[in-house]
């Protein structure tokens, strides 16, 4: 099953987050990985078994921009930039916690001019 995170225009940058606190129950967020990819990029990612990262700050996919991530015990949040407008991204969080359970949300965004 995937989320889906409200439009975004291209020229915005922008926080989105995953809540995490009622998977957790008491434990705590260890780390988070992000993976991006796009419908057209993701047929081929996925029959290859490769994901697309946007592992650190900064970091470009195909014309989207992990400007930044961070996290807190429950929440873990990706600041977005850019995008290539009339195209849909598919985000993945991938969660450890501290009792090492890992755990993936995967979400949709598309971006469009506003």
């Amino acid at each position: 099953m995937s989320y889906r995170w409200p439009v975004k225009d291209p020229d915005e940058t922008l926080d989105y987050s995953v809540d995490w606190s009622r998977f957790l129950d008491t434990a705590t967020i260890s780390s988070v990985a992000w993976f991006v990819q796009t419908d057209d990029i993701g047929k081929t990612a996925l029959a290859s078994g490769q994901d697309l990262t946007t592992a650190s700050g900064g970091t470009v996919t195909d014309s989207i921009q992990n400007v930044s991530q961070s996290n807190t015990t429950t929440v873990a949040t990706i600041n977005i930039g850019s995008g290539v407008t009339n195209r849909e991204y598919i985000f993945t969080c991938r969660m450890t916690d501290s009792t090492g359970s890992t755990a993936e949300r995967t979400i949709k965004i598309a971006i469009r001019e506003k």
